[in-house]
Parts: C-alpha cells; structure tokens; sequence
C-alpha cells in the first residue's frame, strides 16, 4: 500500500539543492531540478554514504565518499563506482507543498 507524505514547502528548496529528510523512518533525499522535484532513497548503493551530503550538478548527485554519480531523476547509476540504481519514490505537488509516496 502507497501512502502519501508531507515533506516539504516547495520554496524550501532551489534549483540543484538537495534535502535530507526522514519520512516515517526512512531517508530520503529531496532534489530539485528545473522546477521539478524527486526523491531518492538517502543512501548510495556503492558505499551507504548520504546522498543529502553530495553536491547535485547537470541532473545527477555526486555521491560524497567516492564520487560517483546517480541520476536524481531515476536513481540510475550514471558513472563508476556506482553500478546499483538508487531507489526513486513517486513525488507530487499539493498547493505549495511537496508529497512523497512510500509503500508500507
């Protein structure tokens, strides 16, 4: 089952900014690009660093412990070391808030 989470105000964040949060126990790192949002679990698939703490240029976050890079997008791996994708959860706009869908 699909529940929706409040996460954030859409101001909260700018274009290339990324935000770490917690929703109901799970890390999740919120990005926006171009005035779209995503979310991405907040955990890198090649070293468990925090996605939240890497720096987000041209689409992708460059994980912090060993630079690889992960489309914010899809959570593809875009270059070595990462061969994983990262799980990406569903986002919506409600009025001037941000949701995030995770399955329970």
């Amino acid at each position: 089952m699909t529940e929706w989470h409040d996460a954030a105000a859409t101001d909260a964040l700018s274009d290339d900014e990324v935000l770490g949060l917690s929703i109901a126990g799970v890390p999740v790192a919120l990005f926006r690009q171009e005035g779209d949002f995503f979310a991405l679990h907040d955990l890198c698939s090649h070293g468990a660093a925090r996605l939240s703490d890497g720096f987000v240029e041209n689409g992708c976050v460059e994980c912090p412990l060993h630079q690889g890079l992960i489309d914010i997008r899809s959570g593809a791996p875009c270059s070595a070391p990462i061969t994983e994708p990262v799980r990406s959860y569903p986002v919506r706009v409600v009025g001037d808030r941000v949701e995030i869908a995770l399955d329970r």
